[in-house]
């Protein structure tokens, strides 16, 4: 797969190297082959469902080569839409229509009782020795080794978490999702897995040496997905990222405690 072409857009790598916005929101994405609208999203820091809806792309958002994607966000109005009263057949103007008057009743009304409003529900979280649920995922570490840059906040930080390991070592997945990008098209991240857990939440795995799996195949969590690389970078490693939303978060605060 070749590299991006897009017109006044830059590509946000990585490492979050785009100073002016994390999400691009002008210019246009020329499909390439092997790219789908899962890449294309990450590459810019869009959810893909908002990105599809923006270019009129329904679901399973089947794209082609040549295509353009705009990446200029599309305002839709939330104003709520004002619609006629019915008229009652027969009526000719509700000037001349009667309304019956209600008589004031000698037995006050009871006071009503206290609403209470029920408190913003949190994602569950469980754990076990090897997983641990947030909400509707259950994760678990893509690789062993030791975790030698962590997540970044900040416009020019890691989006994700890199793990140190051996060449060849497994990456597995992290929870159970379906693939839904295979691939070296994005900027620094090598050879790279997108999966799908939901439409929610995305995890992504770079710098494979080989990536054992294809696109549109369901994988389970713990499941053999690529061996540990250097491609796209200066050493061994698996850089992993999760996404909810479109968004990046940090890995850590989903994954087992170590």
């Amino acid at each position: 797969m070749s590299g991006c072409s897009a017109s006044l857009a830059p590509v946000v790598d990585i490492y979050g190297q785009d100073t002016r916005q994390r999400k691009v929101t002008s210019g246009t994405h020329h499909v390439r082959e092997g790219e789908t609208l899962y890449s294309i999203a990450w590459r810019y820091g869009w959810d893909y469902r908002e990105l599809g809806a923006a270019n009129n792309i329904p679901a399973p958002y089947t794209i082609y080569p040549g295509q353009r994607i705009s990446l200029a966000l599309k305002q839709t109005s939330t104003a709520p839409v004002s619609r006629p009263r019915p008229v009652t057949s027969g009526s000719t103007s509700s000037s001349t229509t009667s309304k019956p008057v209600s008589k004031p009743s000698s037995t006050p009304a009871p006071s009503p009782a206290p609403v209470t409003k029920p408190a913003a529900s949190k994602p569950a979280v469980s754990s076990d020795s090897g997983s641990r649920t947030v909400g509707p995922v259950t994760w678990r570490w893509p690789a062993g080794g030791t975790v030698v840059e962590s997540f970044s906040a900040s416009s020019s930080g890691r989006k994700g978490i890199a793990i140190s390991g051996r060449t060849k070592s497994p990456v597995i997945a992290a929870a159970d999702g379906r693939v839904v990008y295979r691939g070296s098209g994005l900027t620094g991240y090598g050879n790279l897995l997108i999966l799908k857990h939901n439409d929610r939440w995305l995890s992504a795995y770079a710098h494979n040496d080989a990536m054992l799996v294809k696109e549109g195949d369901v994988v389970k969590a713990g499941q053999k997905i690529a061996t540990m690389g250097a491609t796209g970078t200066f050493r061994t490693q698996l850089h992993f990222e999760i996404r909810r939303d479109g968004k990046p978060v940090d890995p850590m605060q989903y994954l087992p405690k170590q």
